[in-house]
């Protein structure tokens, strides 16, 4: 306070063009310190606002952090059980494979014309135990990779018994009502002809 109102004493003393130079120089020192404190002012601001977006992807990385971990861990349990079944349904499919693989095989290592006279009965039950064995084989794994799908993998096999004879399917009365006109309509047209015959001679 006391260097205060000596710098006013000093300003009184002072003739009018001092006076009015040390004015300007307050002024202006003044204005300098102004725009120093706005520059220091904006320097703050853009520091906060970097604070504050730094802080921002901080969050979000937190935030996608937590989020891909549990979707990655929830993703590893799916996919392990996924792998686990793909890999027994590839052992299935391997084990069908090399079922149908030796069936096949011995299958086509039939060959009744190497068959001995005295052993044709034996040979020929042999072979259609393999071809029927085959076939239940066939059967069985086509309901099994069948199953896993929504469409037949594989074509049905014929339906053929196990002593070799295809099953007829049902037939209804009018089958057999015509079948049995279809069989005796050649035999009636003979018999008209024997009768006309006997007919025309006896007439003689």
């Amino acid at each position: 306070m006391p260097e205060r109102i000596r710098e006013t004493e000093q300003v009184l003393n002072l003739d009018e063009d001092e006076s009015v130079e040390h004015l300007d120089n307050q002024v202006q020192k003044a204005q300098e310190q102004l725009v120093q404190l706005k520059r220091q002012q904006e320097q703050i601001e853009k520091q906060k606002r970097e604070l504050e977006e730094l802080s921002r992807r901080q969050e979000q990385f937190q935030h996608g952090k937590t989020e891909m971990i549990d979707v990655f861990t929830r993703a590893l349990v799916v996919l392990e059980r996924q792998i686990y079944d793909a890999q027994k349904r590839v052992e299935q499919l391997r084990s069908i494979n090399e079922s149908f693989i030796q069936h096949l095989s011995i299958i086509e290592s039939i060959n009744p014309k190497g068959w001995e006279n005295s052993d044709i009965n034996k040979e020929l039950n042999r072979a259609l135990s393999a071809v029927e064995d085959a076939r239940t084989e066939y059967t069985r794994s086509r309901a099994v990779i069948s199953a896993e799908t929504n469409e037949e993998v594989l074509g049905a096999a014929s339906s053929m018994g196990a002593a070799g004879y295809e099953t007829e399917p049902a037939r209804d009365f009018m089958y057999w009502l015509k079948s049995g006109f279809a069989f005796t309509l050649p035999l009636l047209v003979l018999g008209l002809i024997l009768i006309a015959t006997l007919c025309l001679l006896h007439a003689r």
